[in-house]
């Protein structure tokens, strides 16, 4: 669902949105914050995983399913 909203830009970065959004600069606009989303929300995930590979805790759960993964397979 898309919302309108107003903002305050400067008038060279309104050029320049003018220039590169063929006519529609709402969906240039939504087409440039998705892609930061993006950006952002998989810098998150490799901290993520980075933070998991270095918890004790954590990587001893993953063994202990590791573990048990097979368990049975041969039977």
């Amino acid at each position: 669902m898309k919302q309108k909203i107003a903002i305050t830009l400067d008038r060279d970065l309104l050029s320049f949105i003018d220039r590169q959004a063929n006519g529609n600069r709402s969906d240039y606009l939504n087409s440039l914050i998705t892609q930061e989303r993006r950006k952002i929300l998989a810098n998150e995930i490799v901290v993520a995983l980075q933070e998991d590979s270095q918890d004790p805790e954590y990587l001893a759960e993953i063994a202990e399913w590791d573990r048990l993964a097979g368990d049975g397979i041969d039977a």
